[in-house]
């Protein structure tokens, strides 16, 4: 039988799947090379490309005996211009240049700008960014029908390039028709995340948590000013963040990106809902197979504080080195970790419990482990929510999770420290006492000798009954009970 070793790292890595790594052979070797997650990027590829991604990846579950979470990332309404005569066109240093409402191909001095909503927006000041930021516009006058600008920086810019409003907020819903057809295929195909893209406030939510209709986790892609600035709102109502810095860099200075990606981290860990750090991470290594020193301080840096996942894009998804990407950040996180500093590190933030039950032995596991040799922390949950408040706490050992859920199971491969493992349902106590025992053994959390703490709630299958701690130790005989 195949088996996949626990990762012996809490950070997760979630991998993004494309034309490089859809084949099941390339997903196999990025799963055993260290990937716990797959995102499946829906701005590119048909749903039956999509299809079989999933298809493939669940064979691996079976293959594997192991819940691999899928996140499925919408698209979003991404802005964008009309096409040029030739395909592209050069916009001068200085010049001035039109983006209006005529459908007829552009030139070098104006092209179509088929958002009808951005016209009566733009006023004299403010900015428009053409290709990532490539190309920068200042809106010299606009009306119903045209938007004249001064090109700032100029460049080539070519059919379809994508468009970035910071100055402004738009009044445009978060769902796309796309959207909500991509958003009905990832709930039929069993996602057990959906990325929402451009959120700007936190009825943006609202939409897809309805269209989802209870199947999968709500992840809000934090990427445009008009988030950051109802950042606790947001998080609020999404299961998990993501710091999504390809268009939050682009909208803002580069240097208000970093002190943002940990405001963002320490937000969603007060709270306890993963957040996962995106887009640019091993950048050099879709050409290289080796990243630059500075790639690997940026994941050792989203590692050190704290967050949840890391995630790699067009490393995995396109680049000529997938495999060696998803390696080499297994590698930096694990080392991370192993740092003497690091606990030190991952705790500069404190998260002090709520005044519950459950965050209240949670933070208690944290203080055993830290003053009594313990191995793990076993965690009896049907929801998540147990496993998600001890993680919330970043405890020193690894959590054995364990629930009768697929789904929860699944979900969880993107939360800090967790390793799900699904089972039958328990009915009393010295039940699950003896099944955690075994499990831990099973999995290798643990060996002879061994001390756990298994955290659960009484009565069994009851959400949010977290009320039960209990430390135990390991004899080596329970394996010889029979399988869970």
């Amino acid at each position: 039988m195949a088996k996949l070793e626990p990762r012996g790292r809490k950070v997760k890595i979630l991998a993004t799947v494309g034309p490089s790594s859809r084949d099941p052979e390339m997903l196999k070797r990025l799963l055993l090379a260290g990937a716990d997650a797959f995102r499946v990027n829906m701005s590119h590829g048909d749903h039956a490309t999509h299809a079989e991604t999933i298809a493939a990846i669940r064979a691996l579950e079976k293959e594997f005996h192991r819940p691999i979470t899928v996140l499925c990332d919408l698209q979003g309404p991404k802005l964008r211009v009309g096409t040029f005569a030739g395909g592209q066109a050069v916009i001068r240093h200085g010049s001035h240049f039109t983006l209006d409402r005529n459908p007829e191909p552009g030139d070098d001095t104006r092209v179509h700008l088929p958002h009808p909503e951005l016209f009566d927006l733009m006023h004299k000041g403010q900015r428009l960014l053409i290709n990532d930021g490539k190309i920068r516009l200042r809106v010299i006058r606009a009306d119903d029908t045209a938007i004249l600008c001064s090109a700032e920086v100029g460049g080539v810019i070519s059919d379809r390039k994508g468009v970035n409003v910071p100055d402004a907020e738009i009044p445009i819903p978060a769902l796309t028709d796309k959207d909500r057809r991509d958003l009905a295929f990832a709930v039929a195909h069993g996602a057990d995340w959906i990325a929402l893209s451009f959120v700007q406030r936190a009825e943006d939510l609202a939409e897809a948590r309805r269209l989802m209709g209870g199947h999968g986790a709500l992840c809000a892609k934090i990427e445009k000013p008009q988030a950051v600035q109802r950042l606790g709102d947001i998080l609020e109502l999404a299961d998990g963040v993501m710091v999504a810095r390809g268009d939050l860099g682009v909208e803002l200075n580069p240097e208000d990106v970093p002190p943002l990606q940990k405001r963002i981290v320490n937000a969603a860990r007060t709270l306890g809902k993963p957040v996962i750090v995106a887009t640019q991470m091993l950048e050099s290594m879709i050409e290289s197979p080796a990243p630059t020193r500075a790639e690997v301080s940026d994941v050792a840096n989203a590692v050190y504080d704290g967050a949840d996942a890391v995630m790699l894009s067009a490393e995995t998804a396109a680049g000529a080195w997938p495999e060696e990407a998803v390696t080499i950040m297994h590698r930096i996180a694990t080392q991370v970790e192993s740092d003497p500093a690091y606990k030190g590190r991952i705790h500069f933030l404190e998260t002090l419990p709520d005044p519950t039950t459950a965050d209240a032995l949670s933070h208690a596991c944290m203080t055993i482990t830290e003053n009594m040799p313990i191995t793990a922390i076993v965690v009896f949950t049907g929801s998540g929510s147990t496993a998600r408040r001890v993680a919330r706490e970043r405890p020193g050992v690894p959590m054995l999770v364990l629930t009768p859920s697929t789904t929860t199971a699944r979900r969880l491969g993107l939360l800090w420290g967790a390793h799900a493992v699904t089972t039958r349902n328990i009915g009393s106590f010295e039940e699950m006492i003896a099944k955690g025992k075994r499990m831990a053994l099973r999995h290798r959390f643990g060996m002879a000798g061994s001390k756990l703490v298994a955290l659960a709630g009484v009565p069994f299958g009851t959400p949010g009954s977290t009320n039960l701690l209990h430390i135990v130790t390991l004899t080596g005989d329970e394996l010889k009970r029979p399988e869970d």
